[in-house]
């Protein structure tokens, strides 16, 4: 039997708890499977989680391998001391050469001499060396090379994804203000060289007395969905310092979409130090706590 006053400071408690809102089954649902393929695409074989590297190119020949000193240094089993080198010409290609026979492979064949695709082009091509993948990015004309191990220490040491708990009231309807023209938008990254995306208008919406606005980007005015950098009175406490990332479907002949910010979910930059993200604007940050979608506890990296 429970003491008498155990009981009574439990009734206290629970007196005192914020009041869980009812949430639909399928709105549960839909957004638990979410929250599953979420998780799914993290922990990929080639998900965030297996980044490990990122390497700046520099003009001329840059040097792959194991040793000390390579422009392109590599940690990992079966990488040769000089494995390949990647030139970066004047005219912004990258000439890859092998420098160990069979020690490399361009998209599953063997390495002799290729030109890369960055993955500006699409899908970039992908070497491998011993269970290593690397592979160009453009960002804003600066190249650099990732590089992913299948078992890097944040994959096999991840400890999943926290989340507030499904808040219905944090879904919401928004109205596009379209700008006279689409704005082509300087957005601020990681590395501190901005990018550019393009924003068809501002989407304005009600939290309680509240009345808000966040910019979407699209790639172009023909896309489906609408994607949102923001920032809120949790980032840096709560939820991740750098912002989140939210998607929404584009706006319909009525002008209106809904924005469920329990779909928000952290940046790569949460799960690796390798990454090149977006950041918010200052028109995307937010006056008011967003308790929604995902939180972070600063424990996935450094």
């Amino acid at each position: 039997m429970k003491h008498p006053l155990a009981a009574l400071a439990l009734l206290l408690l629970t007196a005192c708890a914020s009041p869980v809102p009812e949430v639909d089954f399928d709105y549960r649902l839909a957004i638990d499977e979410w929250r599953t393929k979420r998780l799914e695409r993290l922990t990929a074989d080639d998900g965030w989680l297996t980044v490990v590297g990122l390497h700046w190119l520099v003009e001329g020949v840059n040097r792959v391998g194991g040793n000390r000193g390579m422009e392109v240094a590599l940690i990992g089993p079966d990488v040769p001391g000089l494995a390949a080198t990647l030139e970066l010409t004047d005219a912004g290609t990258v000439n890859a050469r092998a420098a160990v026979e069979g020690a490399v492979t361009i998209n599953g064949e063997p390495l002799t001499e290729a030109t890369l695709n960055a993955d500006a082009q699409g899908d970039p091509d992908l070497l491998q060396i011993g269970r290593l993948t690397l592979y160009v990015i453009d960002r804003g004309g600066r190249l650099a090379v990732r590089v992913k191990d299948p078992e890097s220490e944040a994959r096999n040491h991840f400890a999943g994804i926290e989340s507030f708990p499904i808040d219905p009231s944090y879904r919401v309807s928004a109205l596009l203000e379209p700008y006279e023209s689409p704005r082509e938008v300087s957005i601020p990254t990681v590395t501190g060289t901005p990018t550019t995306m393009l924003a068809p208008g501002l989407l304005r919406f009600q939290f309680g007395d509240e009345h808000l606005a966040l910019e979407p980007y699209v790639g172009s005015l023909e896309d489906e969905t609408y994607f949102m950098i923001f920032r809120d009175r949790t980032s840096g406490d709560t939820t991740y310092g750098g912002g989140r990332f939210l998607s929404v479907e584009a706006v319909g002949e009525d002008g209106t979409t809904v924005i469920d910010f329990n779909y928000a979910y952290n940046p790569p930059c949460a799960f690796t130090a390798f990454a090149t993200c977006p950041l918010p604007t200052p028109q995307n940050s937010l006056p008011v706590p967003v308790p929604a979608g995902e939180k972070y506890s600063g424990a996935h990296h450094g």
